[in-house]
């Protein structure tokens, strides 16, 4: 209620006409690198109109709007209670019908300006000089996404899948288990990935569990995002010591007679972040994990692929990078926890397995296509860059 909950909308006066955001046909619009960062970008003469915005930590709304044109423009907001950078023009608005309170704000060609909410409802000011740009904002998200876990894949859509996922759960935390108790566990074990306390979830998630396991336990086949949840509330009862807790799941999933198959699609939210993950690795009964569990998909052949903190089990993780010596994939491996933990081949390689926990070995040929396996790649990567110092898997 009030004026915080007035929408912000925005026009463009190009020097053709006024373009209507929410109308125009050539609008596009992303989550940068699948962070709460969000990109509307609205075709004009010469080139774009983008809409960038996003939230700081001290409560401002920031809206910056980018001319990404060889002409100058001016932009319309439909309320005057905003912080600007700069003042608004005092020339009437002409051509289009806008509400009483909207201003208009010129923008040069190549140049930005931003207008910032505050979330205090302080109203019309000055916006500090000190915010920190859309792109750096949205490295911090996916920083603490990436505490979880980084995958570097062809389709970057399936990283920022996984990234955005993660996000949404570090801002409005899981859903309620009554409502989806397969989500809330996903949740609530990406939260411990990225460095939440695992303690104060035990009881929600042995709750959560066991209807669960109950539930699935004569079925026909484990439904593969409740075989994903029942793997992520075991990682989290490993960290808070909950050992007794732990083998009940891992005796459940041995159990089970079968999982079905994950849909072909990427399923939206939580879910995403499992059926990524599944791509790449999937543990197995009896302290095992495999690698490319179903295969290397098609659009993956011959193509560089990394992966980090993959869960692997309760208390194990894997990361990997792939690269291709013809039709070949080499794989340089690390295994994160306890001794143990055998590695597979999966359905790219039945063969191969290891129990060392580094190591680089070649995996069975694979269907590369020609063009691609024409140019083999060398084994040895080179240094992967942003990675934190604790992210193990070295390349020296």
């Amino acid at each position: 209620d009030g004026p915080a909950a007035t929408p912000l909308r925005w026009y463009i006066a190009a020097d053709d006409r006024w373009y209507v955001p929410e109308n125009e046909a050539t609008v596009r619009q992303t989550m940068i690198d699948g962070a709460p960062v969000i990109e509307t970008r609205v075709r004009i003469p010469s080139g774009d109109a983008i809409h960038r915005v996003w939230a700081t930590g001290d409560g401002i709304t920031v809206v910056e709007i980018e001319n990404d044109s060889a002409m100058a423009i001016a932009v319309a907001v439909t309320r005057r209670d905003v912080l600007t950078s700069r003042p608004p023009t005092e020339v009437p608005i002409e051509g289009i019908e806008l509400p009483a309170d909207s201003i208009v704000l010129p923008v040069g060609h190549r140049t930005s300006v931003r207008i910032g909410l505050a979330h205090d409802g302080s109203g019309i000011g000055t916006l500090p000089d000190d915010i920190s740009p859309a792109l750096q904002v949205a490295r911090g998200w996916t920083t603490i996404a990436e505490r979880a876990g980084r995958v570097v894949l062809p389709d970057s859509s399936w990283a920022d899948a996984v990234v955005a996922a993660r996000c949404e759960v570090a801002l409005e935390g899981p859903v309620h288990p009554a409502d989806d108790p397969v989500a809330f566990l996903l949740g609530v074990g990406e939260l411990v990935r990225m460095g939440d306390d695992p303690e104060p979830w035990v009881i929600d998630v042995v709750e959560e569990a066991e209807p669960l396991m109950r539930r699935h336990r004569k079925a026909d086949g484990m439904p593969w995002d409740v075989r994903a949840a029942l793997e992520s509330a075991s990682r989290v009862l490993a960290r808070a010591g909950e050992q007794r807790g732990v083998e009940d799941i891992e005796a459940a999933l041995a159990k089970s007679p079968g999982v079905t198959s994950a849909a072909l699609a990427r399923p939206e939210g939580i879910r995403a972040v499992p059926w990524v993950e599944t791509h790449l690795a999937r543990p197995l009964p009896g302290a095992a994990c495999a690698v490319f569990p179903s295969g290397v998909p098609t659009p993956w052949l011959g193509v560089n692929v990394e992966a980090y903190h993959l869960p692997a089990g309760p208390r194990h993780a894997v990361s990997y990078a792939v690269r291709w010596h013809g039709e070949r994939p080499a794989v340089l491996w690390e295994v994160e926890g306890p001794a143990g933990l055998r590695l597979t081949g999966g359905a790219a390689d039945p063969e191969w397995r290891t129990d060392q926990p580094a190591g680089e070995g070649l995996l069975a040929p694979q269907a590369v296509p020609a063009a691609l396996a024409a140019t083999p790649e060398p084994v040895q990567p080179e240094p992967v860059e942003d990675v934190a110092p604790d992210d193990g898997l070295s390349f020296s």
